[in-house]
């Protein structure tokens, strides 16, 4: 009898069948699939470590802070004061009105007992410059009474009023740090973040949801020590320290007095506005 013969092949013979890929080989593209994820998102978790790492280093502005006026390189030949030169470098100042005409900068430290008195002495006027809309005032906290009487308050109670910022509550959180300021600035009573919490409870409308870890991650005291080392490098000394569009107000120390401030900024203004109005030769634009 004839042999048969395999269908597939011509010699008769049948095909080898395919060798089946064992359950590892069939899982090693998963395998080194997942393996990449775990290298990626590892990597991740390293960097993200490393930023928070090195969180205190980061200069973090709080909401609506500006860059400070600067006045002109070259004083102006009539004896009038300049207006200040556009705003650029780090936001270091705290605005609690639009921009308007004349831009009065304050440098204070909140644990020193002069700027208390220059605040209870000017508050009422600042307060009536500010409703003729011809006036915006800068904050810019500073530092200096730390270095004077060691320890930490005036950097920790600055931070907390930039956190108070973040939520739009900086002049009534810092209202609550005058009234509550120790009488004696040798005693570091504003070092202590529960103080802070009491001051911003006394404030008022200020979450404790979000100000409580801005005050115990210290979010903003890389804009403070910012802002107290361009304070230093400007020379100024003491405060507090007044500016007007930029000028420094020379007389605060000595013979300056609400009056004689208003008096200044008003005429300020007014030379401002006058410059403002007169026309200029811009060509017109070809239609």
């Amino acid at each position: 009898m004839t042999e048969s013969k395999g269908p597939d092949t011509p010699g008769g013979s049948a095909a080898p069948k395919k060798k089946r890929r064992s359950v590892v080989d069939r899982l090693r593209p998963y395998a080194i699939g997942v393996t990449a994820m775990v290298v990626v998102f590892g990597a991740s978790a390293v960097i993200g470590a490393h930023v928070r790492g090195n969180k205190d280093v980061k200069v973090s502005e709080p909401s609506g802070a500006v860059a400070a006026a600067r006045p002109p390189a070259a004083p102006p030949t009539d004896g009038a004061s300049p207006s200040p030169a556009p705003a650029a470098g780090p936001k270091l100042a705290i605005p609690v009105r639009p921009t308007v005409p004349v831009t009065v900068t304050v440098y204070e430290d909140l644990r020193s007992p002069d700027s208390k008195a220059f605040h209870e002495e000017y508050e009422a006027t600042f307060q009536q410059l500010l409703t003729t809309g011809q006036v915006t005032i800068d904050y810019r906290l500073v530092t200096v009474s730390d270095k004077q009487y060691g320890g930490s308050g005036a950097l920790v109670a600055a931070n907390a009023a930039a956190c108070a910022q973040d939520q739009g509550r900086f002049s009534a959180f810092v209202g609550q740090v005058w009234k509550h300021q120790p009488s004696d600035p040798k005693v570091d009573g504003f070092a202590s973040e529960k103080m802070m919490r009491k001051l911003a409870d006394k404030a008022g409308k200020i979450q404790t949801a979000s100000f409580d870890p801005c005050i115990e991650q210290r979010d903003h005291e890389g804009w403070v020590d910012k802002s107290q080392a361009d304070f230093a490098a400007s020379g100024f000394g003491t405060v507090p320290v007044v500016e007007v569009n930029g000028v420094a107000v020379k007389t605060v120390h000595t013979s300056l007095t609400p009056a004689k401030l208003r008096a200044q900024i008003l005429k300020e203004a007014k030379r401002v506005i006058a410059l403002q109005a007169v026309p200029t030769d811009t060509p017109a634009l070809a239609g």
